[in-house]
């Protein structure tokens, strides 16, 4: 029987070694949303759901994952703004895949983030 772990998409070793650095970047260096958001989801505060940061899953690299739900936030800043056809294609072949893909814009997080926690919780009951 196969476990569900082993059919997710993965990172390849040499694709990651290109991401990394970009990942480590990302990590160290978040938007003020990102940051805001973390400190609400890390060490599994968030209905004991752990989530993992700037995760790679095959070549993209999502802001926020949550593997037992197999749910993708992504924080949208004003580089969103004008590519928009791009993450329309990611979120896409994100789905395709078995994965949940939520969205919210930095201004979400930073001026109403006891809504944005709510449809995160909802989507962490989706099956």
């Amino acid at each position: 029987m196969t476990e569900s772990w082993e059919v997710e998409w993965r990172t390849t070793p040499e694709l990651w070694e290109k991401l990394k650095p970009m990942v480590r970047q990302h990590r160290t260096e978040p938007t003020a949303a990102e940051s805001k958001l973390w400190s609400y989801v890390r060490n599994r505060q968030l209905d004991n759901f752990r989530f993992r940061r700037q995760h790679p899953i095959e070549r993209f690299i999502v802001d926020f994952y949550c593997r037992e739900a197999k749910l993708i936030i992504e924080v949208d800043g004003e580089i969103h703004d004008y590519t928009a056809n791009e993450d329309a294609i990611r979120q896409e072949f994100l789905e395709l895949q078995g994965y949940q893909v939520s969205r919210f814009s930095n201004d979400e997080i930073l001026t109403d983030l006891s809504a944005v926690i709510q449809r995160i919780r909802q989507a962490l009951k989706r099956p």
